[in-house]
């Protein structure tokens, strides 16, 4: 497997990079180092959104990095209180990331929030309206758009309204042994939209990191647990993005190359009977996650 050379072919023709770099949860002052680490390693896909307030950091990381800035896929996403103002919030991410264009924007969650009070939805809006916003972004800003955090019954929504005139080229959502979804993965591949796995690491203090079969599995093939799990994501068919910040990690992360996991493998993974979600939406003003993706 060439994972570090690995891309997928989105609906849109474009191609995005199979392993890229997160940056969510990073602390401030650790981001900018990240991403000129992982770029010189050889990481050619950075994702971020304005909700985490490092763009300016992980542009700084990119221009140190001396990689042109055109050998790099470059995601940022569309905060909840920006959904009735898409044009701002794209030229708000470019200006904080010092770029021209983003290679893929994204909705990052179903979620239109009044800005003036987080726990409260907009009565006269949806996400719906949102994506018909964002279909109107110039691709000389953003090459491509997509959602995140999308369940089946909320893209089912998306897809039918008779405004939708672009499929979403990503859906970005949770991806892990424990966490694997398979219905909503194998529903975005029926409608041409790729799956990237975000805390596809189970994230910080992850139960994973407990689990024997996963442990011996690792120690087996004489690797670390999280490129195991980054090795699983990729031969299910998504990209991934793990986040650290640490050096020695960001590269090992990256050094998937002339290995692979067995069919059986990948089968003792995907069997894993622990469930957990990283990510949940008590926090919203609206339930995003049905429970019926699994």
């Amino acid at each position: 497997m060439s994972a570090t050379s690995k891309t997928y072919t989105l609906n849109t023709g474009a191609k995005i990079p199979a392993l890229g770099l997160g940056t969510w949860q990073s602390g401030p002052n650790e981001v900018e180092k990240a991403v000129e680490i992982a770029l010189r390693k050889g990481y050619r896909h950075i994702d971020t959104a304005l909700a985490y307030g490092n763009e300016a950091e992980v542009g700084r990381g990119i221009k140190n990095s001396g990689v042109p800035r055109e050998e790099i896929w470059l995601t940022t996403k569309l905060d909840n209180p920006w959904h009735k103002r898409v044009s701002e919030g794209i030229d708000s991410s470019l200006k904080s990331l010092g770029v021209d264009y983003v290679d893929l924007y994204l909705m990052h969650w179903p979620s239109s929030t009044d800005p003036d009070d987080l726990k409260k939805h907009y009565p006269d809006w949806n996400f719906v309206k949102t994506w018909e916003e964002m279909q109107k972004i110039p691709s000389s800003k953003a090459r491509n758009i997509g959602v995140s955090n999308f369940g089946i019954k909320n893209l089912e929504i998306l897809l039918n309204d008779p405004t939708c005139k672009a499929i979403p080229a990503v859906n970005q959502i949770e991806l892990h042994p424990n966490n694997p979804s398979p219905k909503l993965v194998a529903y975005n591949s029926s409608k041409g939209i790729h799956s990237t796995g975000y805390s596809c690491l189970g994230s910080t203090g992850s139960p994973l990191y407990k689990d024997p079969t996963l442990l011996s599995m690792a120690e087996a093939k004489g690797k670390t647990p999280q490129q195991v799990l980054l090795a699983w994501g990729l031969q299910k068919g998504w990209s991934v993005i793990p986040k650290s910040v640490n050096k020695e990690r960001i590269e090992k992360n990256f050094e998937l190359d002339g290995w692979d996991l067995t069919d059986e493998e990948v089968k003792k993974l995907d069997g894993l009977k622990d469930r957990f979600k990283v990510c949940g939406d008590a926090w919203l003003p609206v339930k995003v996650f049905f429970g019926d993706d699994e």
